[in-house]
């Protein structure tokens, strides 16, 4: 008989997997963060997760903490064998961990122990792995501490954004999930131990993490525009607004010593600004109020562009 089964998820990066169990095991109910405001409107707006699970018939509960008691009522009464997490959003606490008796398996994007926490794709691009990868592992009351079931890794792709390669792990955690589900739930598969003296982390990211200081190599914040797009984003500032950064790229350059990184220079018809060591060349660009454009779009109509200072803003600026 196959176990009942409750999926625990929220963003884009968890439909996969859940459509990965309810083809191959019964799902009785669906955990997701409660809906938010968004867009400039701030309308509520349900997680993605919400939707799939209503498309597939599902029940679905949204609980501000899973602690509450409504909560934890509708969890025993679906009487979960297992618990599948992929991108939740809330730890878990022990009376959770323990209630089925296949425990909880999380779909983590990395290769843990490395990238433990909540923006794993994030930290692996800025840090400029070449290999990144998903781990299906048993969760324990750490974060992302629990033993480790599967591992399979992925390589990162040199112009891949966060959210093109958290879109591949998406996929590849999802089959691993279903390929490595059976052994585990026969007893054949035993967890392994991580070894903690490797962990590194990758906590939750803020707004004011994407302003982009020049005083850094080119090659960081390259990786920093690829690491944060699509959130927190990658900006600058431009004439009294936040300018943001989709896609850049690091050209070495000879740069007169006595200029100061900041400086926005023109190369090949292509907006750049010189940085701590190179030149960051601006291939699409957002300005306040605008679509995103490519850079040479941009401009045309940026007068003043060449010559100009930019800086990075702190996080009390306002963004524009």
């Amino acid at each position: 008989m196959q176990p009942r089964i409750v999926f625990m998820g929220s963003p884009e990066f968890a439909l996969p997997t859940l459509r990965a169990l309810v083809g191959c095991y019964p799902v009785v109910g669906v955990v997701t963060q409660p809906d938010r405001p968004a867009g400039r409107g701030r309308k509520l707006t349900p997680p993605p997760v919400k939707l799939l699970a209503q498309a597939l018939g599902l029940p679905v509960i949204q609980p501000r903490r899973l602690r509450e008691p409504e909560a934890m009522e509708q969890l025993r009464a679906w009487a979960p064998e297992l618990i599948a997490v992929a991108a939740f959003g809330q730890i878990l606490r022990p009376e959770v961990l323990d209630l089925p008796r296949h425990g909880c398996v999380n779909v983590h994007a990395s290769l843990l122990p490395r990238w433990r926490g909540a923006a794993p794709v994030q930290a692996a691009l800025l840090h400029g792995d070449q290999q990144t990868g998903v781990t299906i592992m048993r969760m324990d009351p750490g974060i992302d501490t629990g033993p480790i079931l599967s591992q399979r890794a992925v390589p990162s792709e040199p112009e891949e954004t966060a959210g093109e390669l958290s879109e591949r792990l998406a996929q590849v955690g999802a089959n691993l999930l279903i390929e490595t589900l059976p052994a585990y739930l026969s007893g054949e598969l035993q967890p392994t131990s991580q070894d903690d003296r490797l962990a590194t982390y990758a906590p939750m990211l803020g707004k004011a993490a994407g302003w982009l200081d020049f005083t850094q190599p080119a090659e960081a914040l390259a990786r920093q525009v690829r690491a944060f797009n699509p959130w927190p984003g990658a900006f600058t500032h431009w004439q009294g607004a936040a300018l943001k950064v989709h896609r850049a790229r690091a050209v070495e350059a000879t740069v007169d010593p006595e200029t100061e990184p900041g400086q926005a220079v023109v190369t090949l018809g292509q907006p750049a600004i010189l940085t701590g060591r190179g030149l960051l060349v601006l291939d699409q660009v957002q300005p306040a109020g605008k679509k995103p454009m490519p850079g040479k779009d941009f401009l045309q109509g940026a007068r003043g562009w060449e010559g100009a200072r930019l800086a990075k803003l702190t996080p009390a600026s306002p963004d524009g």
